[in-house]
């Protein structure tokens, strides 16, 4: 059966995630958006009525995509092994292709007023990660998990950040191995 080409709004998004995460956000205009993603300017604005709706819209659409990504690594690892699962997941983000850090980092440094919906989106991602790995140190029977899963925040932000700045292979090392050690687990 043949597959469904994307809605005009689906290569909207498309492009969006391609362009904001390899180019930033400020650097890409709508003029660019609407003429990869073959749409015109009252399309765009149709579906997006300010270049910032389509910021957020990218920014749920990652957040969405990270948090299926996080579920099946967990969801394949032993109870008890799920933050090992994600530690491991993180160690692969940073060596991946293409690889230009956190997609939420990087909006965050476009978007400095944390009254804004892009930093409100920014929030929700990473108020939902800290929950898991929160609840992942809890599983793993860390005797204070709030504090492990803070620790493993600034691990995830640390090796997003490093790894575009550093060899991402000592970077993906580092974060398993530091937050094995943190949670007393085997290497």
């Amino acid at each position: 059966m043949p597959t469904k080409p994307p809605s005009p709004r689906e290569r909207l998004l498309e492009t969006a995630v391609r362009l904001f995460y390899s180019e930033g956000i400020h650097t890409v205009p709508v003029d660019r958006l609407v003429t990869e993603a073959e749409v015109t300017r009252a399309t765009f604005y149709r579906h997006f009525p300010t270049k910032e709706d389509l910021v957020v819209a990218y920014l749920r659409a990652t957040d969405t995509r990270l948090r299926a990504a996080v579920e099946a690594a967990v969801a394949e690892a032993e109870s008890d092994q799920g933050v090992s699962a994600l530690l491991d997941l993180i160690g692969e983000v940073t060596c991946s292709a293409g690889f230009r850090g956190c997609h939420f980092i990087n909006a965050a440094a476009e978007y400095p007023n944390a009254s804004d919906p892009v930093r409100e989106a920014i929030a929700e991602h990473r108020a939902w990660f800290q929950e898991t790995v929160t609840d992942l140190a809890a599983k793993a029977g860390h005797p204070d998990p709030d504090h492990a899963g803070r620790v493993l925040v600034l691990l995830h932000d640390g090796a997003l950040s490093s790894a575009g700045l550093d060899d991402p292979e000592a970077v993906s090392i580092t974060v398993r191995r530091a937050g094995r050690d943190l949670l007393g687990l085997p290497g």
